[in-house]
C-alpha cells in the first residue's frame, strides 16, 4: 500500500496476488459472453442503455484499486512493550503491558462503494422520472424498501476485529428482492428492479457501514475501506444479485 504523494487523501493498493489477478482475468474472459448477456438483462430491467451497465462494470473493476481517504482516527489501546535491560553484559528483553496509539485510516473504495452509489442516484434522478407515471408513489416505495433493507442489514452486521464490518452475503440481496416484490404492485405498478437495486445498494451502505461508523476504530485494522473489496464487495454485489433474485420471485 502506498499514498499518492500529490494527494495524500488517495490510497492505492492491490490486496490480490498477481497469480490471482491473472486467474480472474482469464476467468472473466471465458465468461464474457455470459457477462454481456447478463448486462443486457440488467439494462432491460432497469431501463438504462447497455453501454451504461457496461461502463459501470468497468469503472467498478478498475475503481476497486482506488480508495479515497475520508478520515484518520487515533485510538489508545493496551499493547505489549519490550523493555531492554542490561545485566552483567547480557541484554534481556522484558515484556511489559503499556499503552500505545494506533492509527486507523478510514477510506471509501471507488469501485465498491462510490460507483454503485452514483448509479443508484442516476436511477433515482433520471430513470424514475422518465419511466414512472406516479413519482410520489414510486419514490415512497423506494424509501420504504431502503428503510427495511437498512434495518435488516444493520441487524445482521457484525464488526470483526482485524477485518471490518461483515454481513452474511445472502441477507442484503434477499431482503432487497423480497421487499421489492411485496411493494412494487401496491396501488400502481412500479419498476421492481429499480426498487431492489437502489434499496439493496444504499441500504447495505447505510446499514452495514455508516451506522457502524463509530465502531470502525475498534476493529484493530490499520485501514478500513468501505466497499474495499471492489467488484466482489457486498455493496456492489447486492445490487446485481437483488435483480437476479427478483427475476426468480416475480
Amino acid at each position: 500500500m502506498f499514498e499518492n504523494e500529490e494527494n495524500k487523501n488517495i490510497l492505492l493498493y492491490n490486496p490480490l496476488s498477481m497469480f490471482y489477478v491473472l486467474f480472474l482475468f482469464l476467468f472473466t474472459s471465458l465468461l464474457l459472453p455470459y457477462i454481456a448477456f447478463a448486462g443486457k438483462l440488467i439494462s432491460q430491467a432497469l431501463g438504462v442503455p447497455f453501454y451504461t451497465i457496461f461502463a459501470m462494470f468497468l469503472f467498478s473493476l478498475f475503481g476497486s484499486y482506488v480508495n479515497i481517504k475520508v478520515k484518520e482516527k487515533e485510538v489508545s489501546q493496551p499493547m505489549i512493550i519490550l523493555r531492554e535491560v542490561n545485566f552483567f553484559g547480557i541484554r534481556w528483553q522484558i515484556p511489559e503491558l503499556g499503552y500505545g496509539v494506533r492509527k486507523t485510516v478510514i477510506a471509501v473504495n471507488v469501485g465498491g462503494a462510490l460507483i454503485p452509489t452514483f448509479f443508484s442516484l442516476y436511477l433515482l434522478l433520471y430513470s424514475v422520472p422518465s419511466y414512472e407515471q406516479n413519482l410520489i408513489i414510486a419514490y415512497l416505495k423506494i424509501l420504504v424498501a431502503f428503510i427495511v433493507v437498512t434495518l435488516i442489514v444493520h441487524a445482521f452486521a457484525r464488526p470483526i476485529k482485524g477485518f471490518g464490518i461483515a454481513v452474511p452475503s445472502f441477507i442484503p440481496p434477499s431482503a432487497a428482492a423480497l421487499t421489492s416484490a411485496i411493494l412494487f404492485p401496491i396501488y400502481t405498478r412500479t419498476n421492481p428492479f429499480i426498487i431492489a437495486y437502489v434499496a439493496g445498494t444504499l441500504g447495505t451502505l447505510v446499514g452495514a457501514d455508516l451506522l457502524n461508523f463509530n465502531k470502525i476504530p475498534e476493529l484493530g485494522s490499520p485501514i478500513v475501506s468501505i466497499g474495499g473489496a471492489g467488484v466482489f464487495d457486498g455493496i456492489y454485489i447486492t445490487g446485481i444479485m437483488s435483480i437476479f433474485l427478483l427475476w426468480l420471485i416475480i
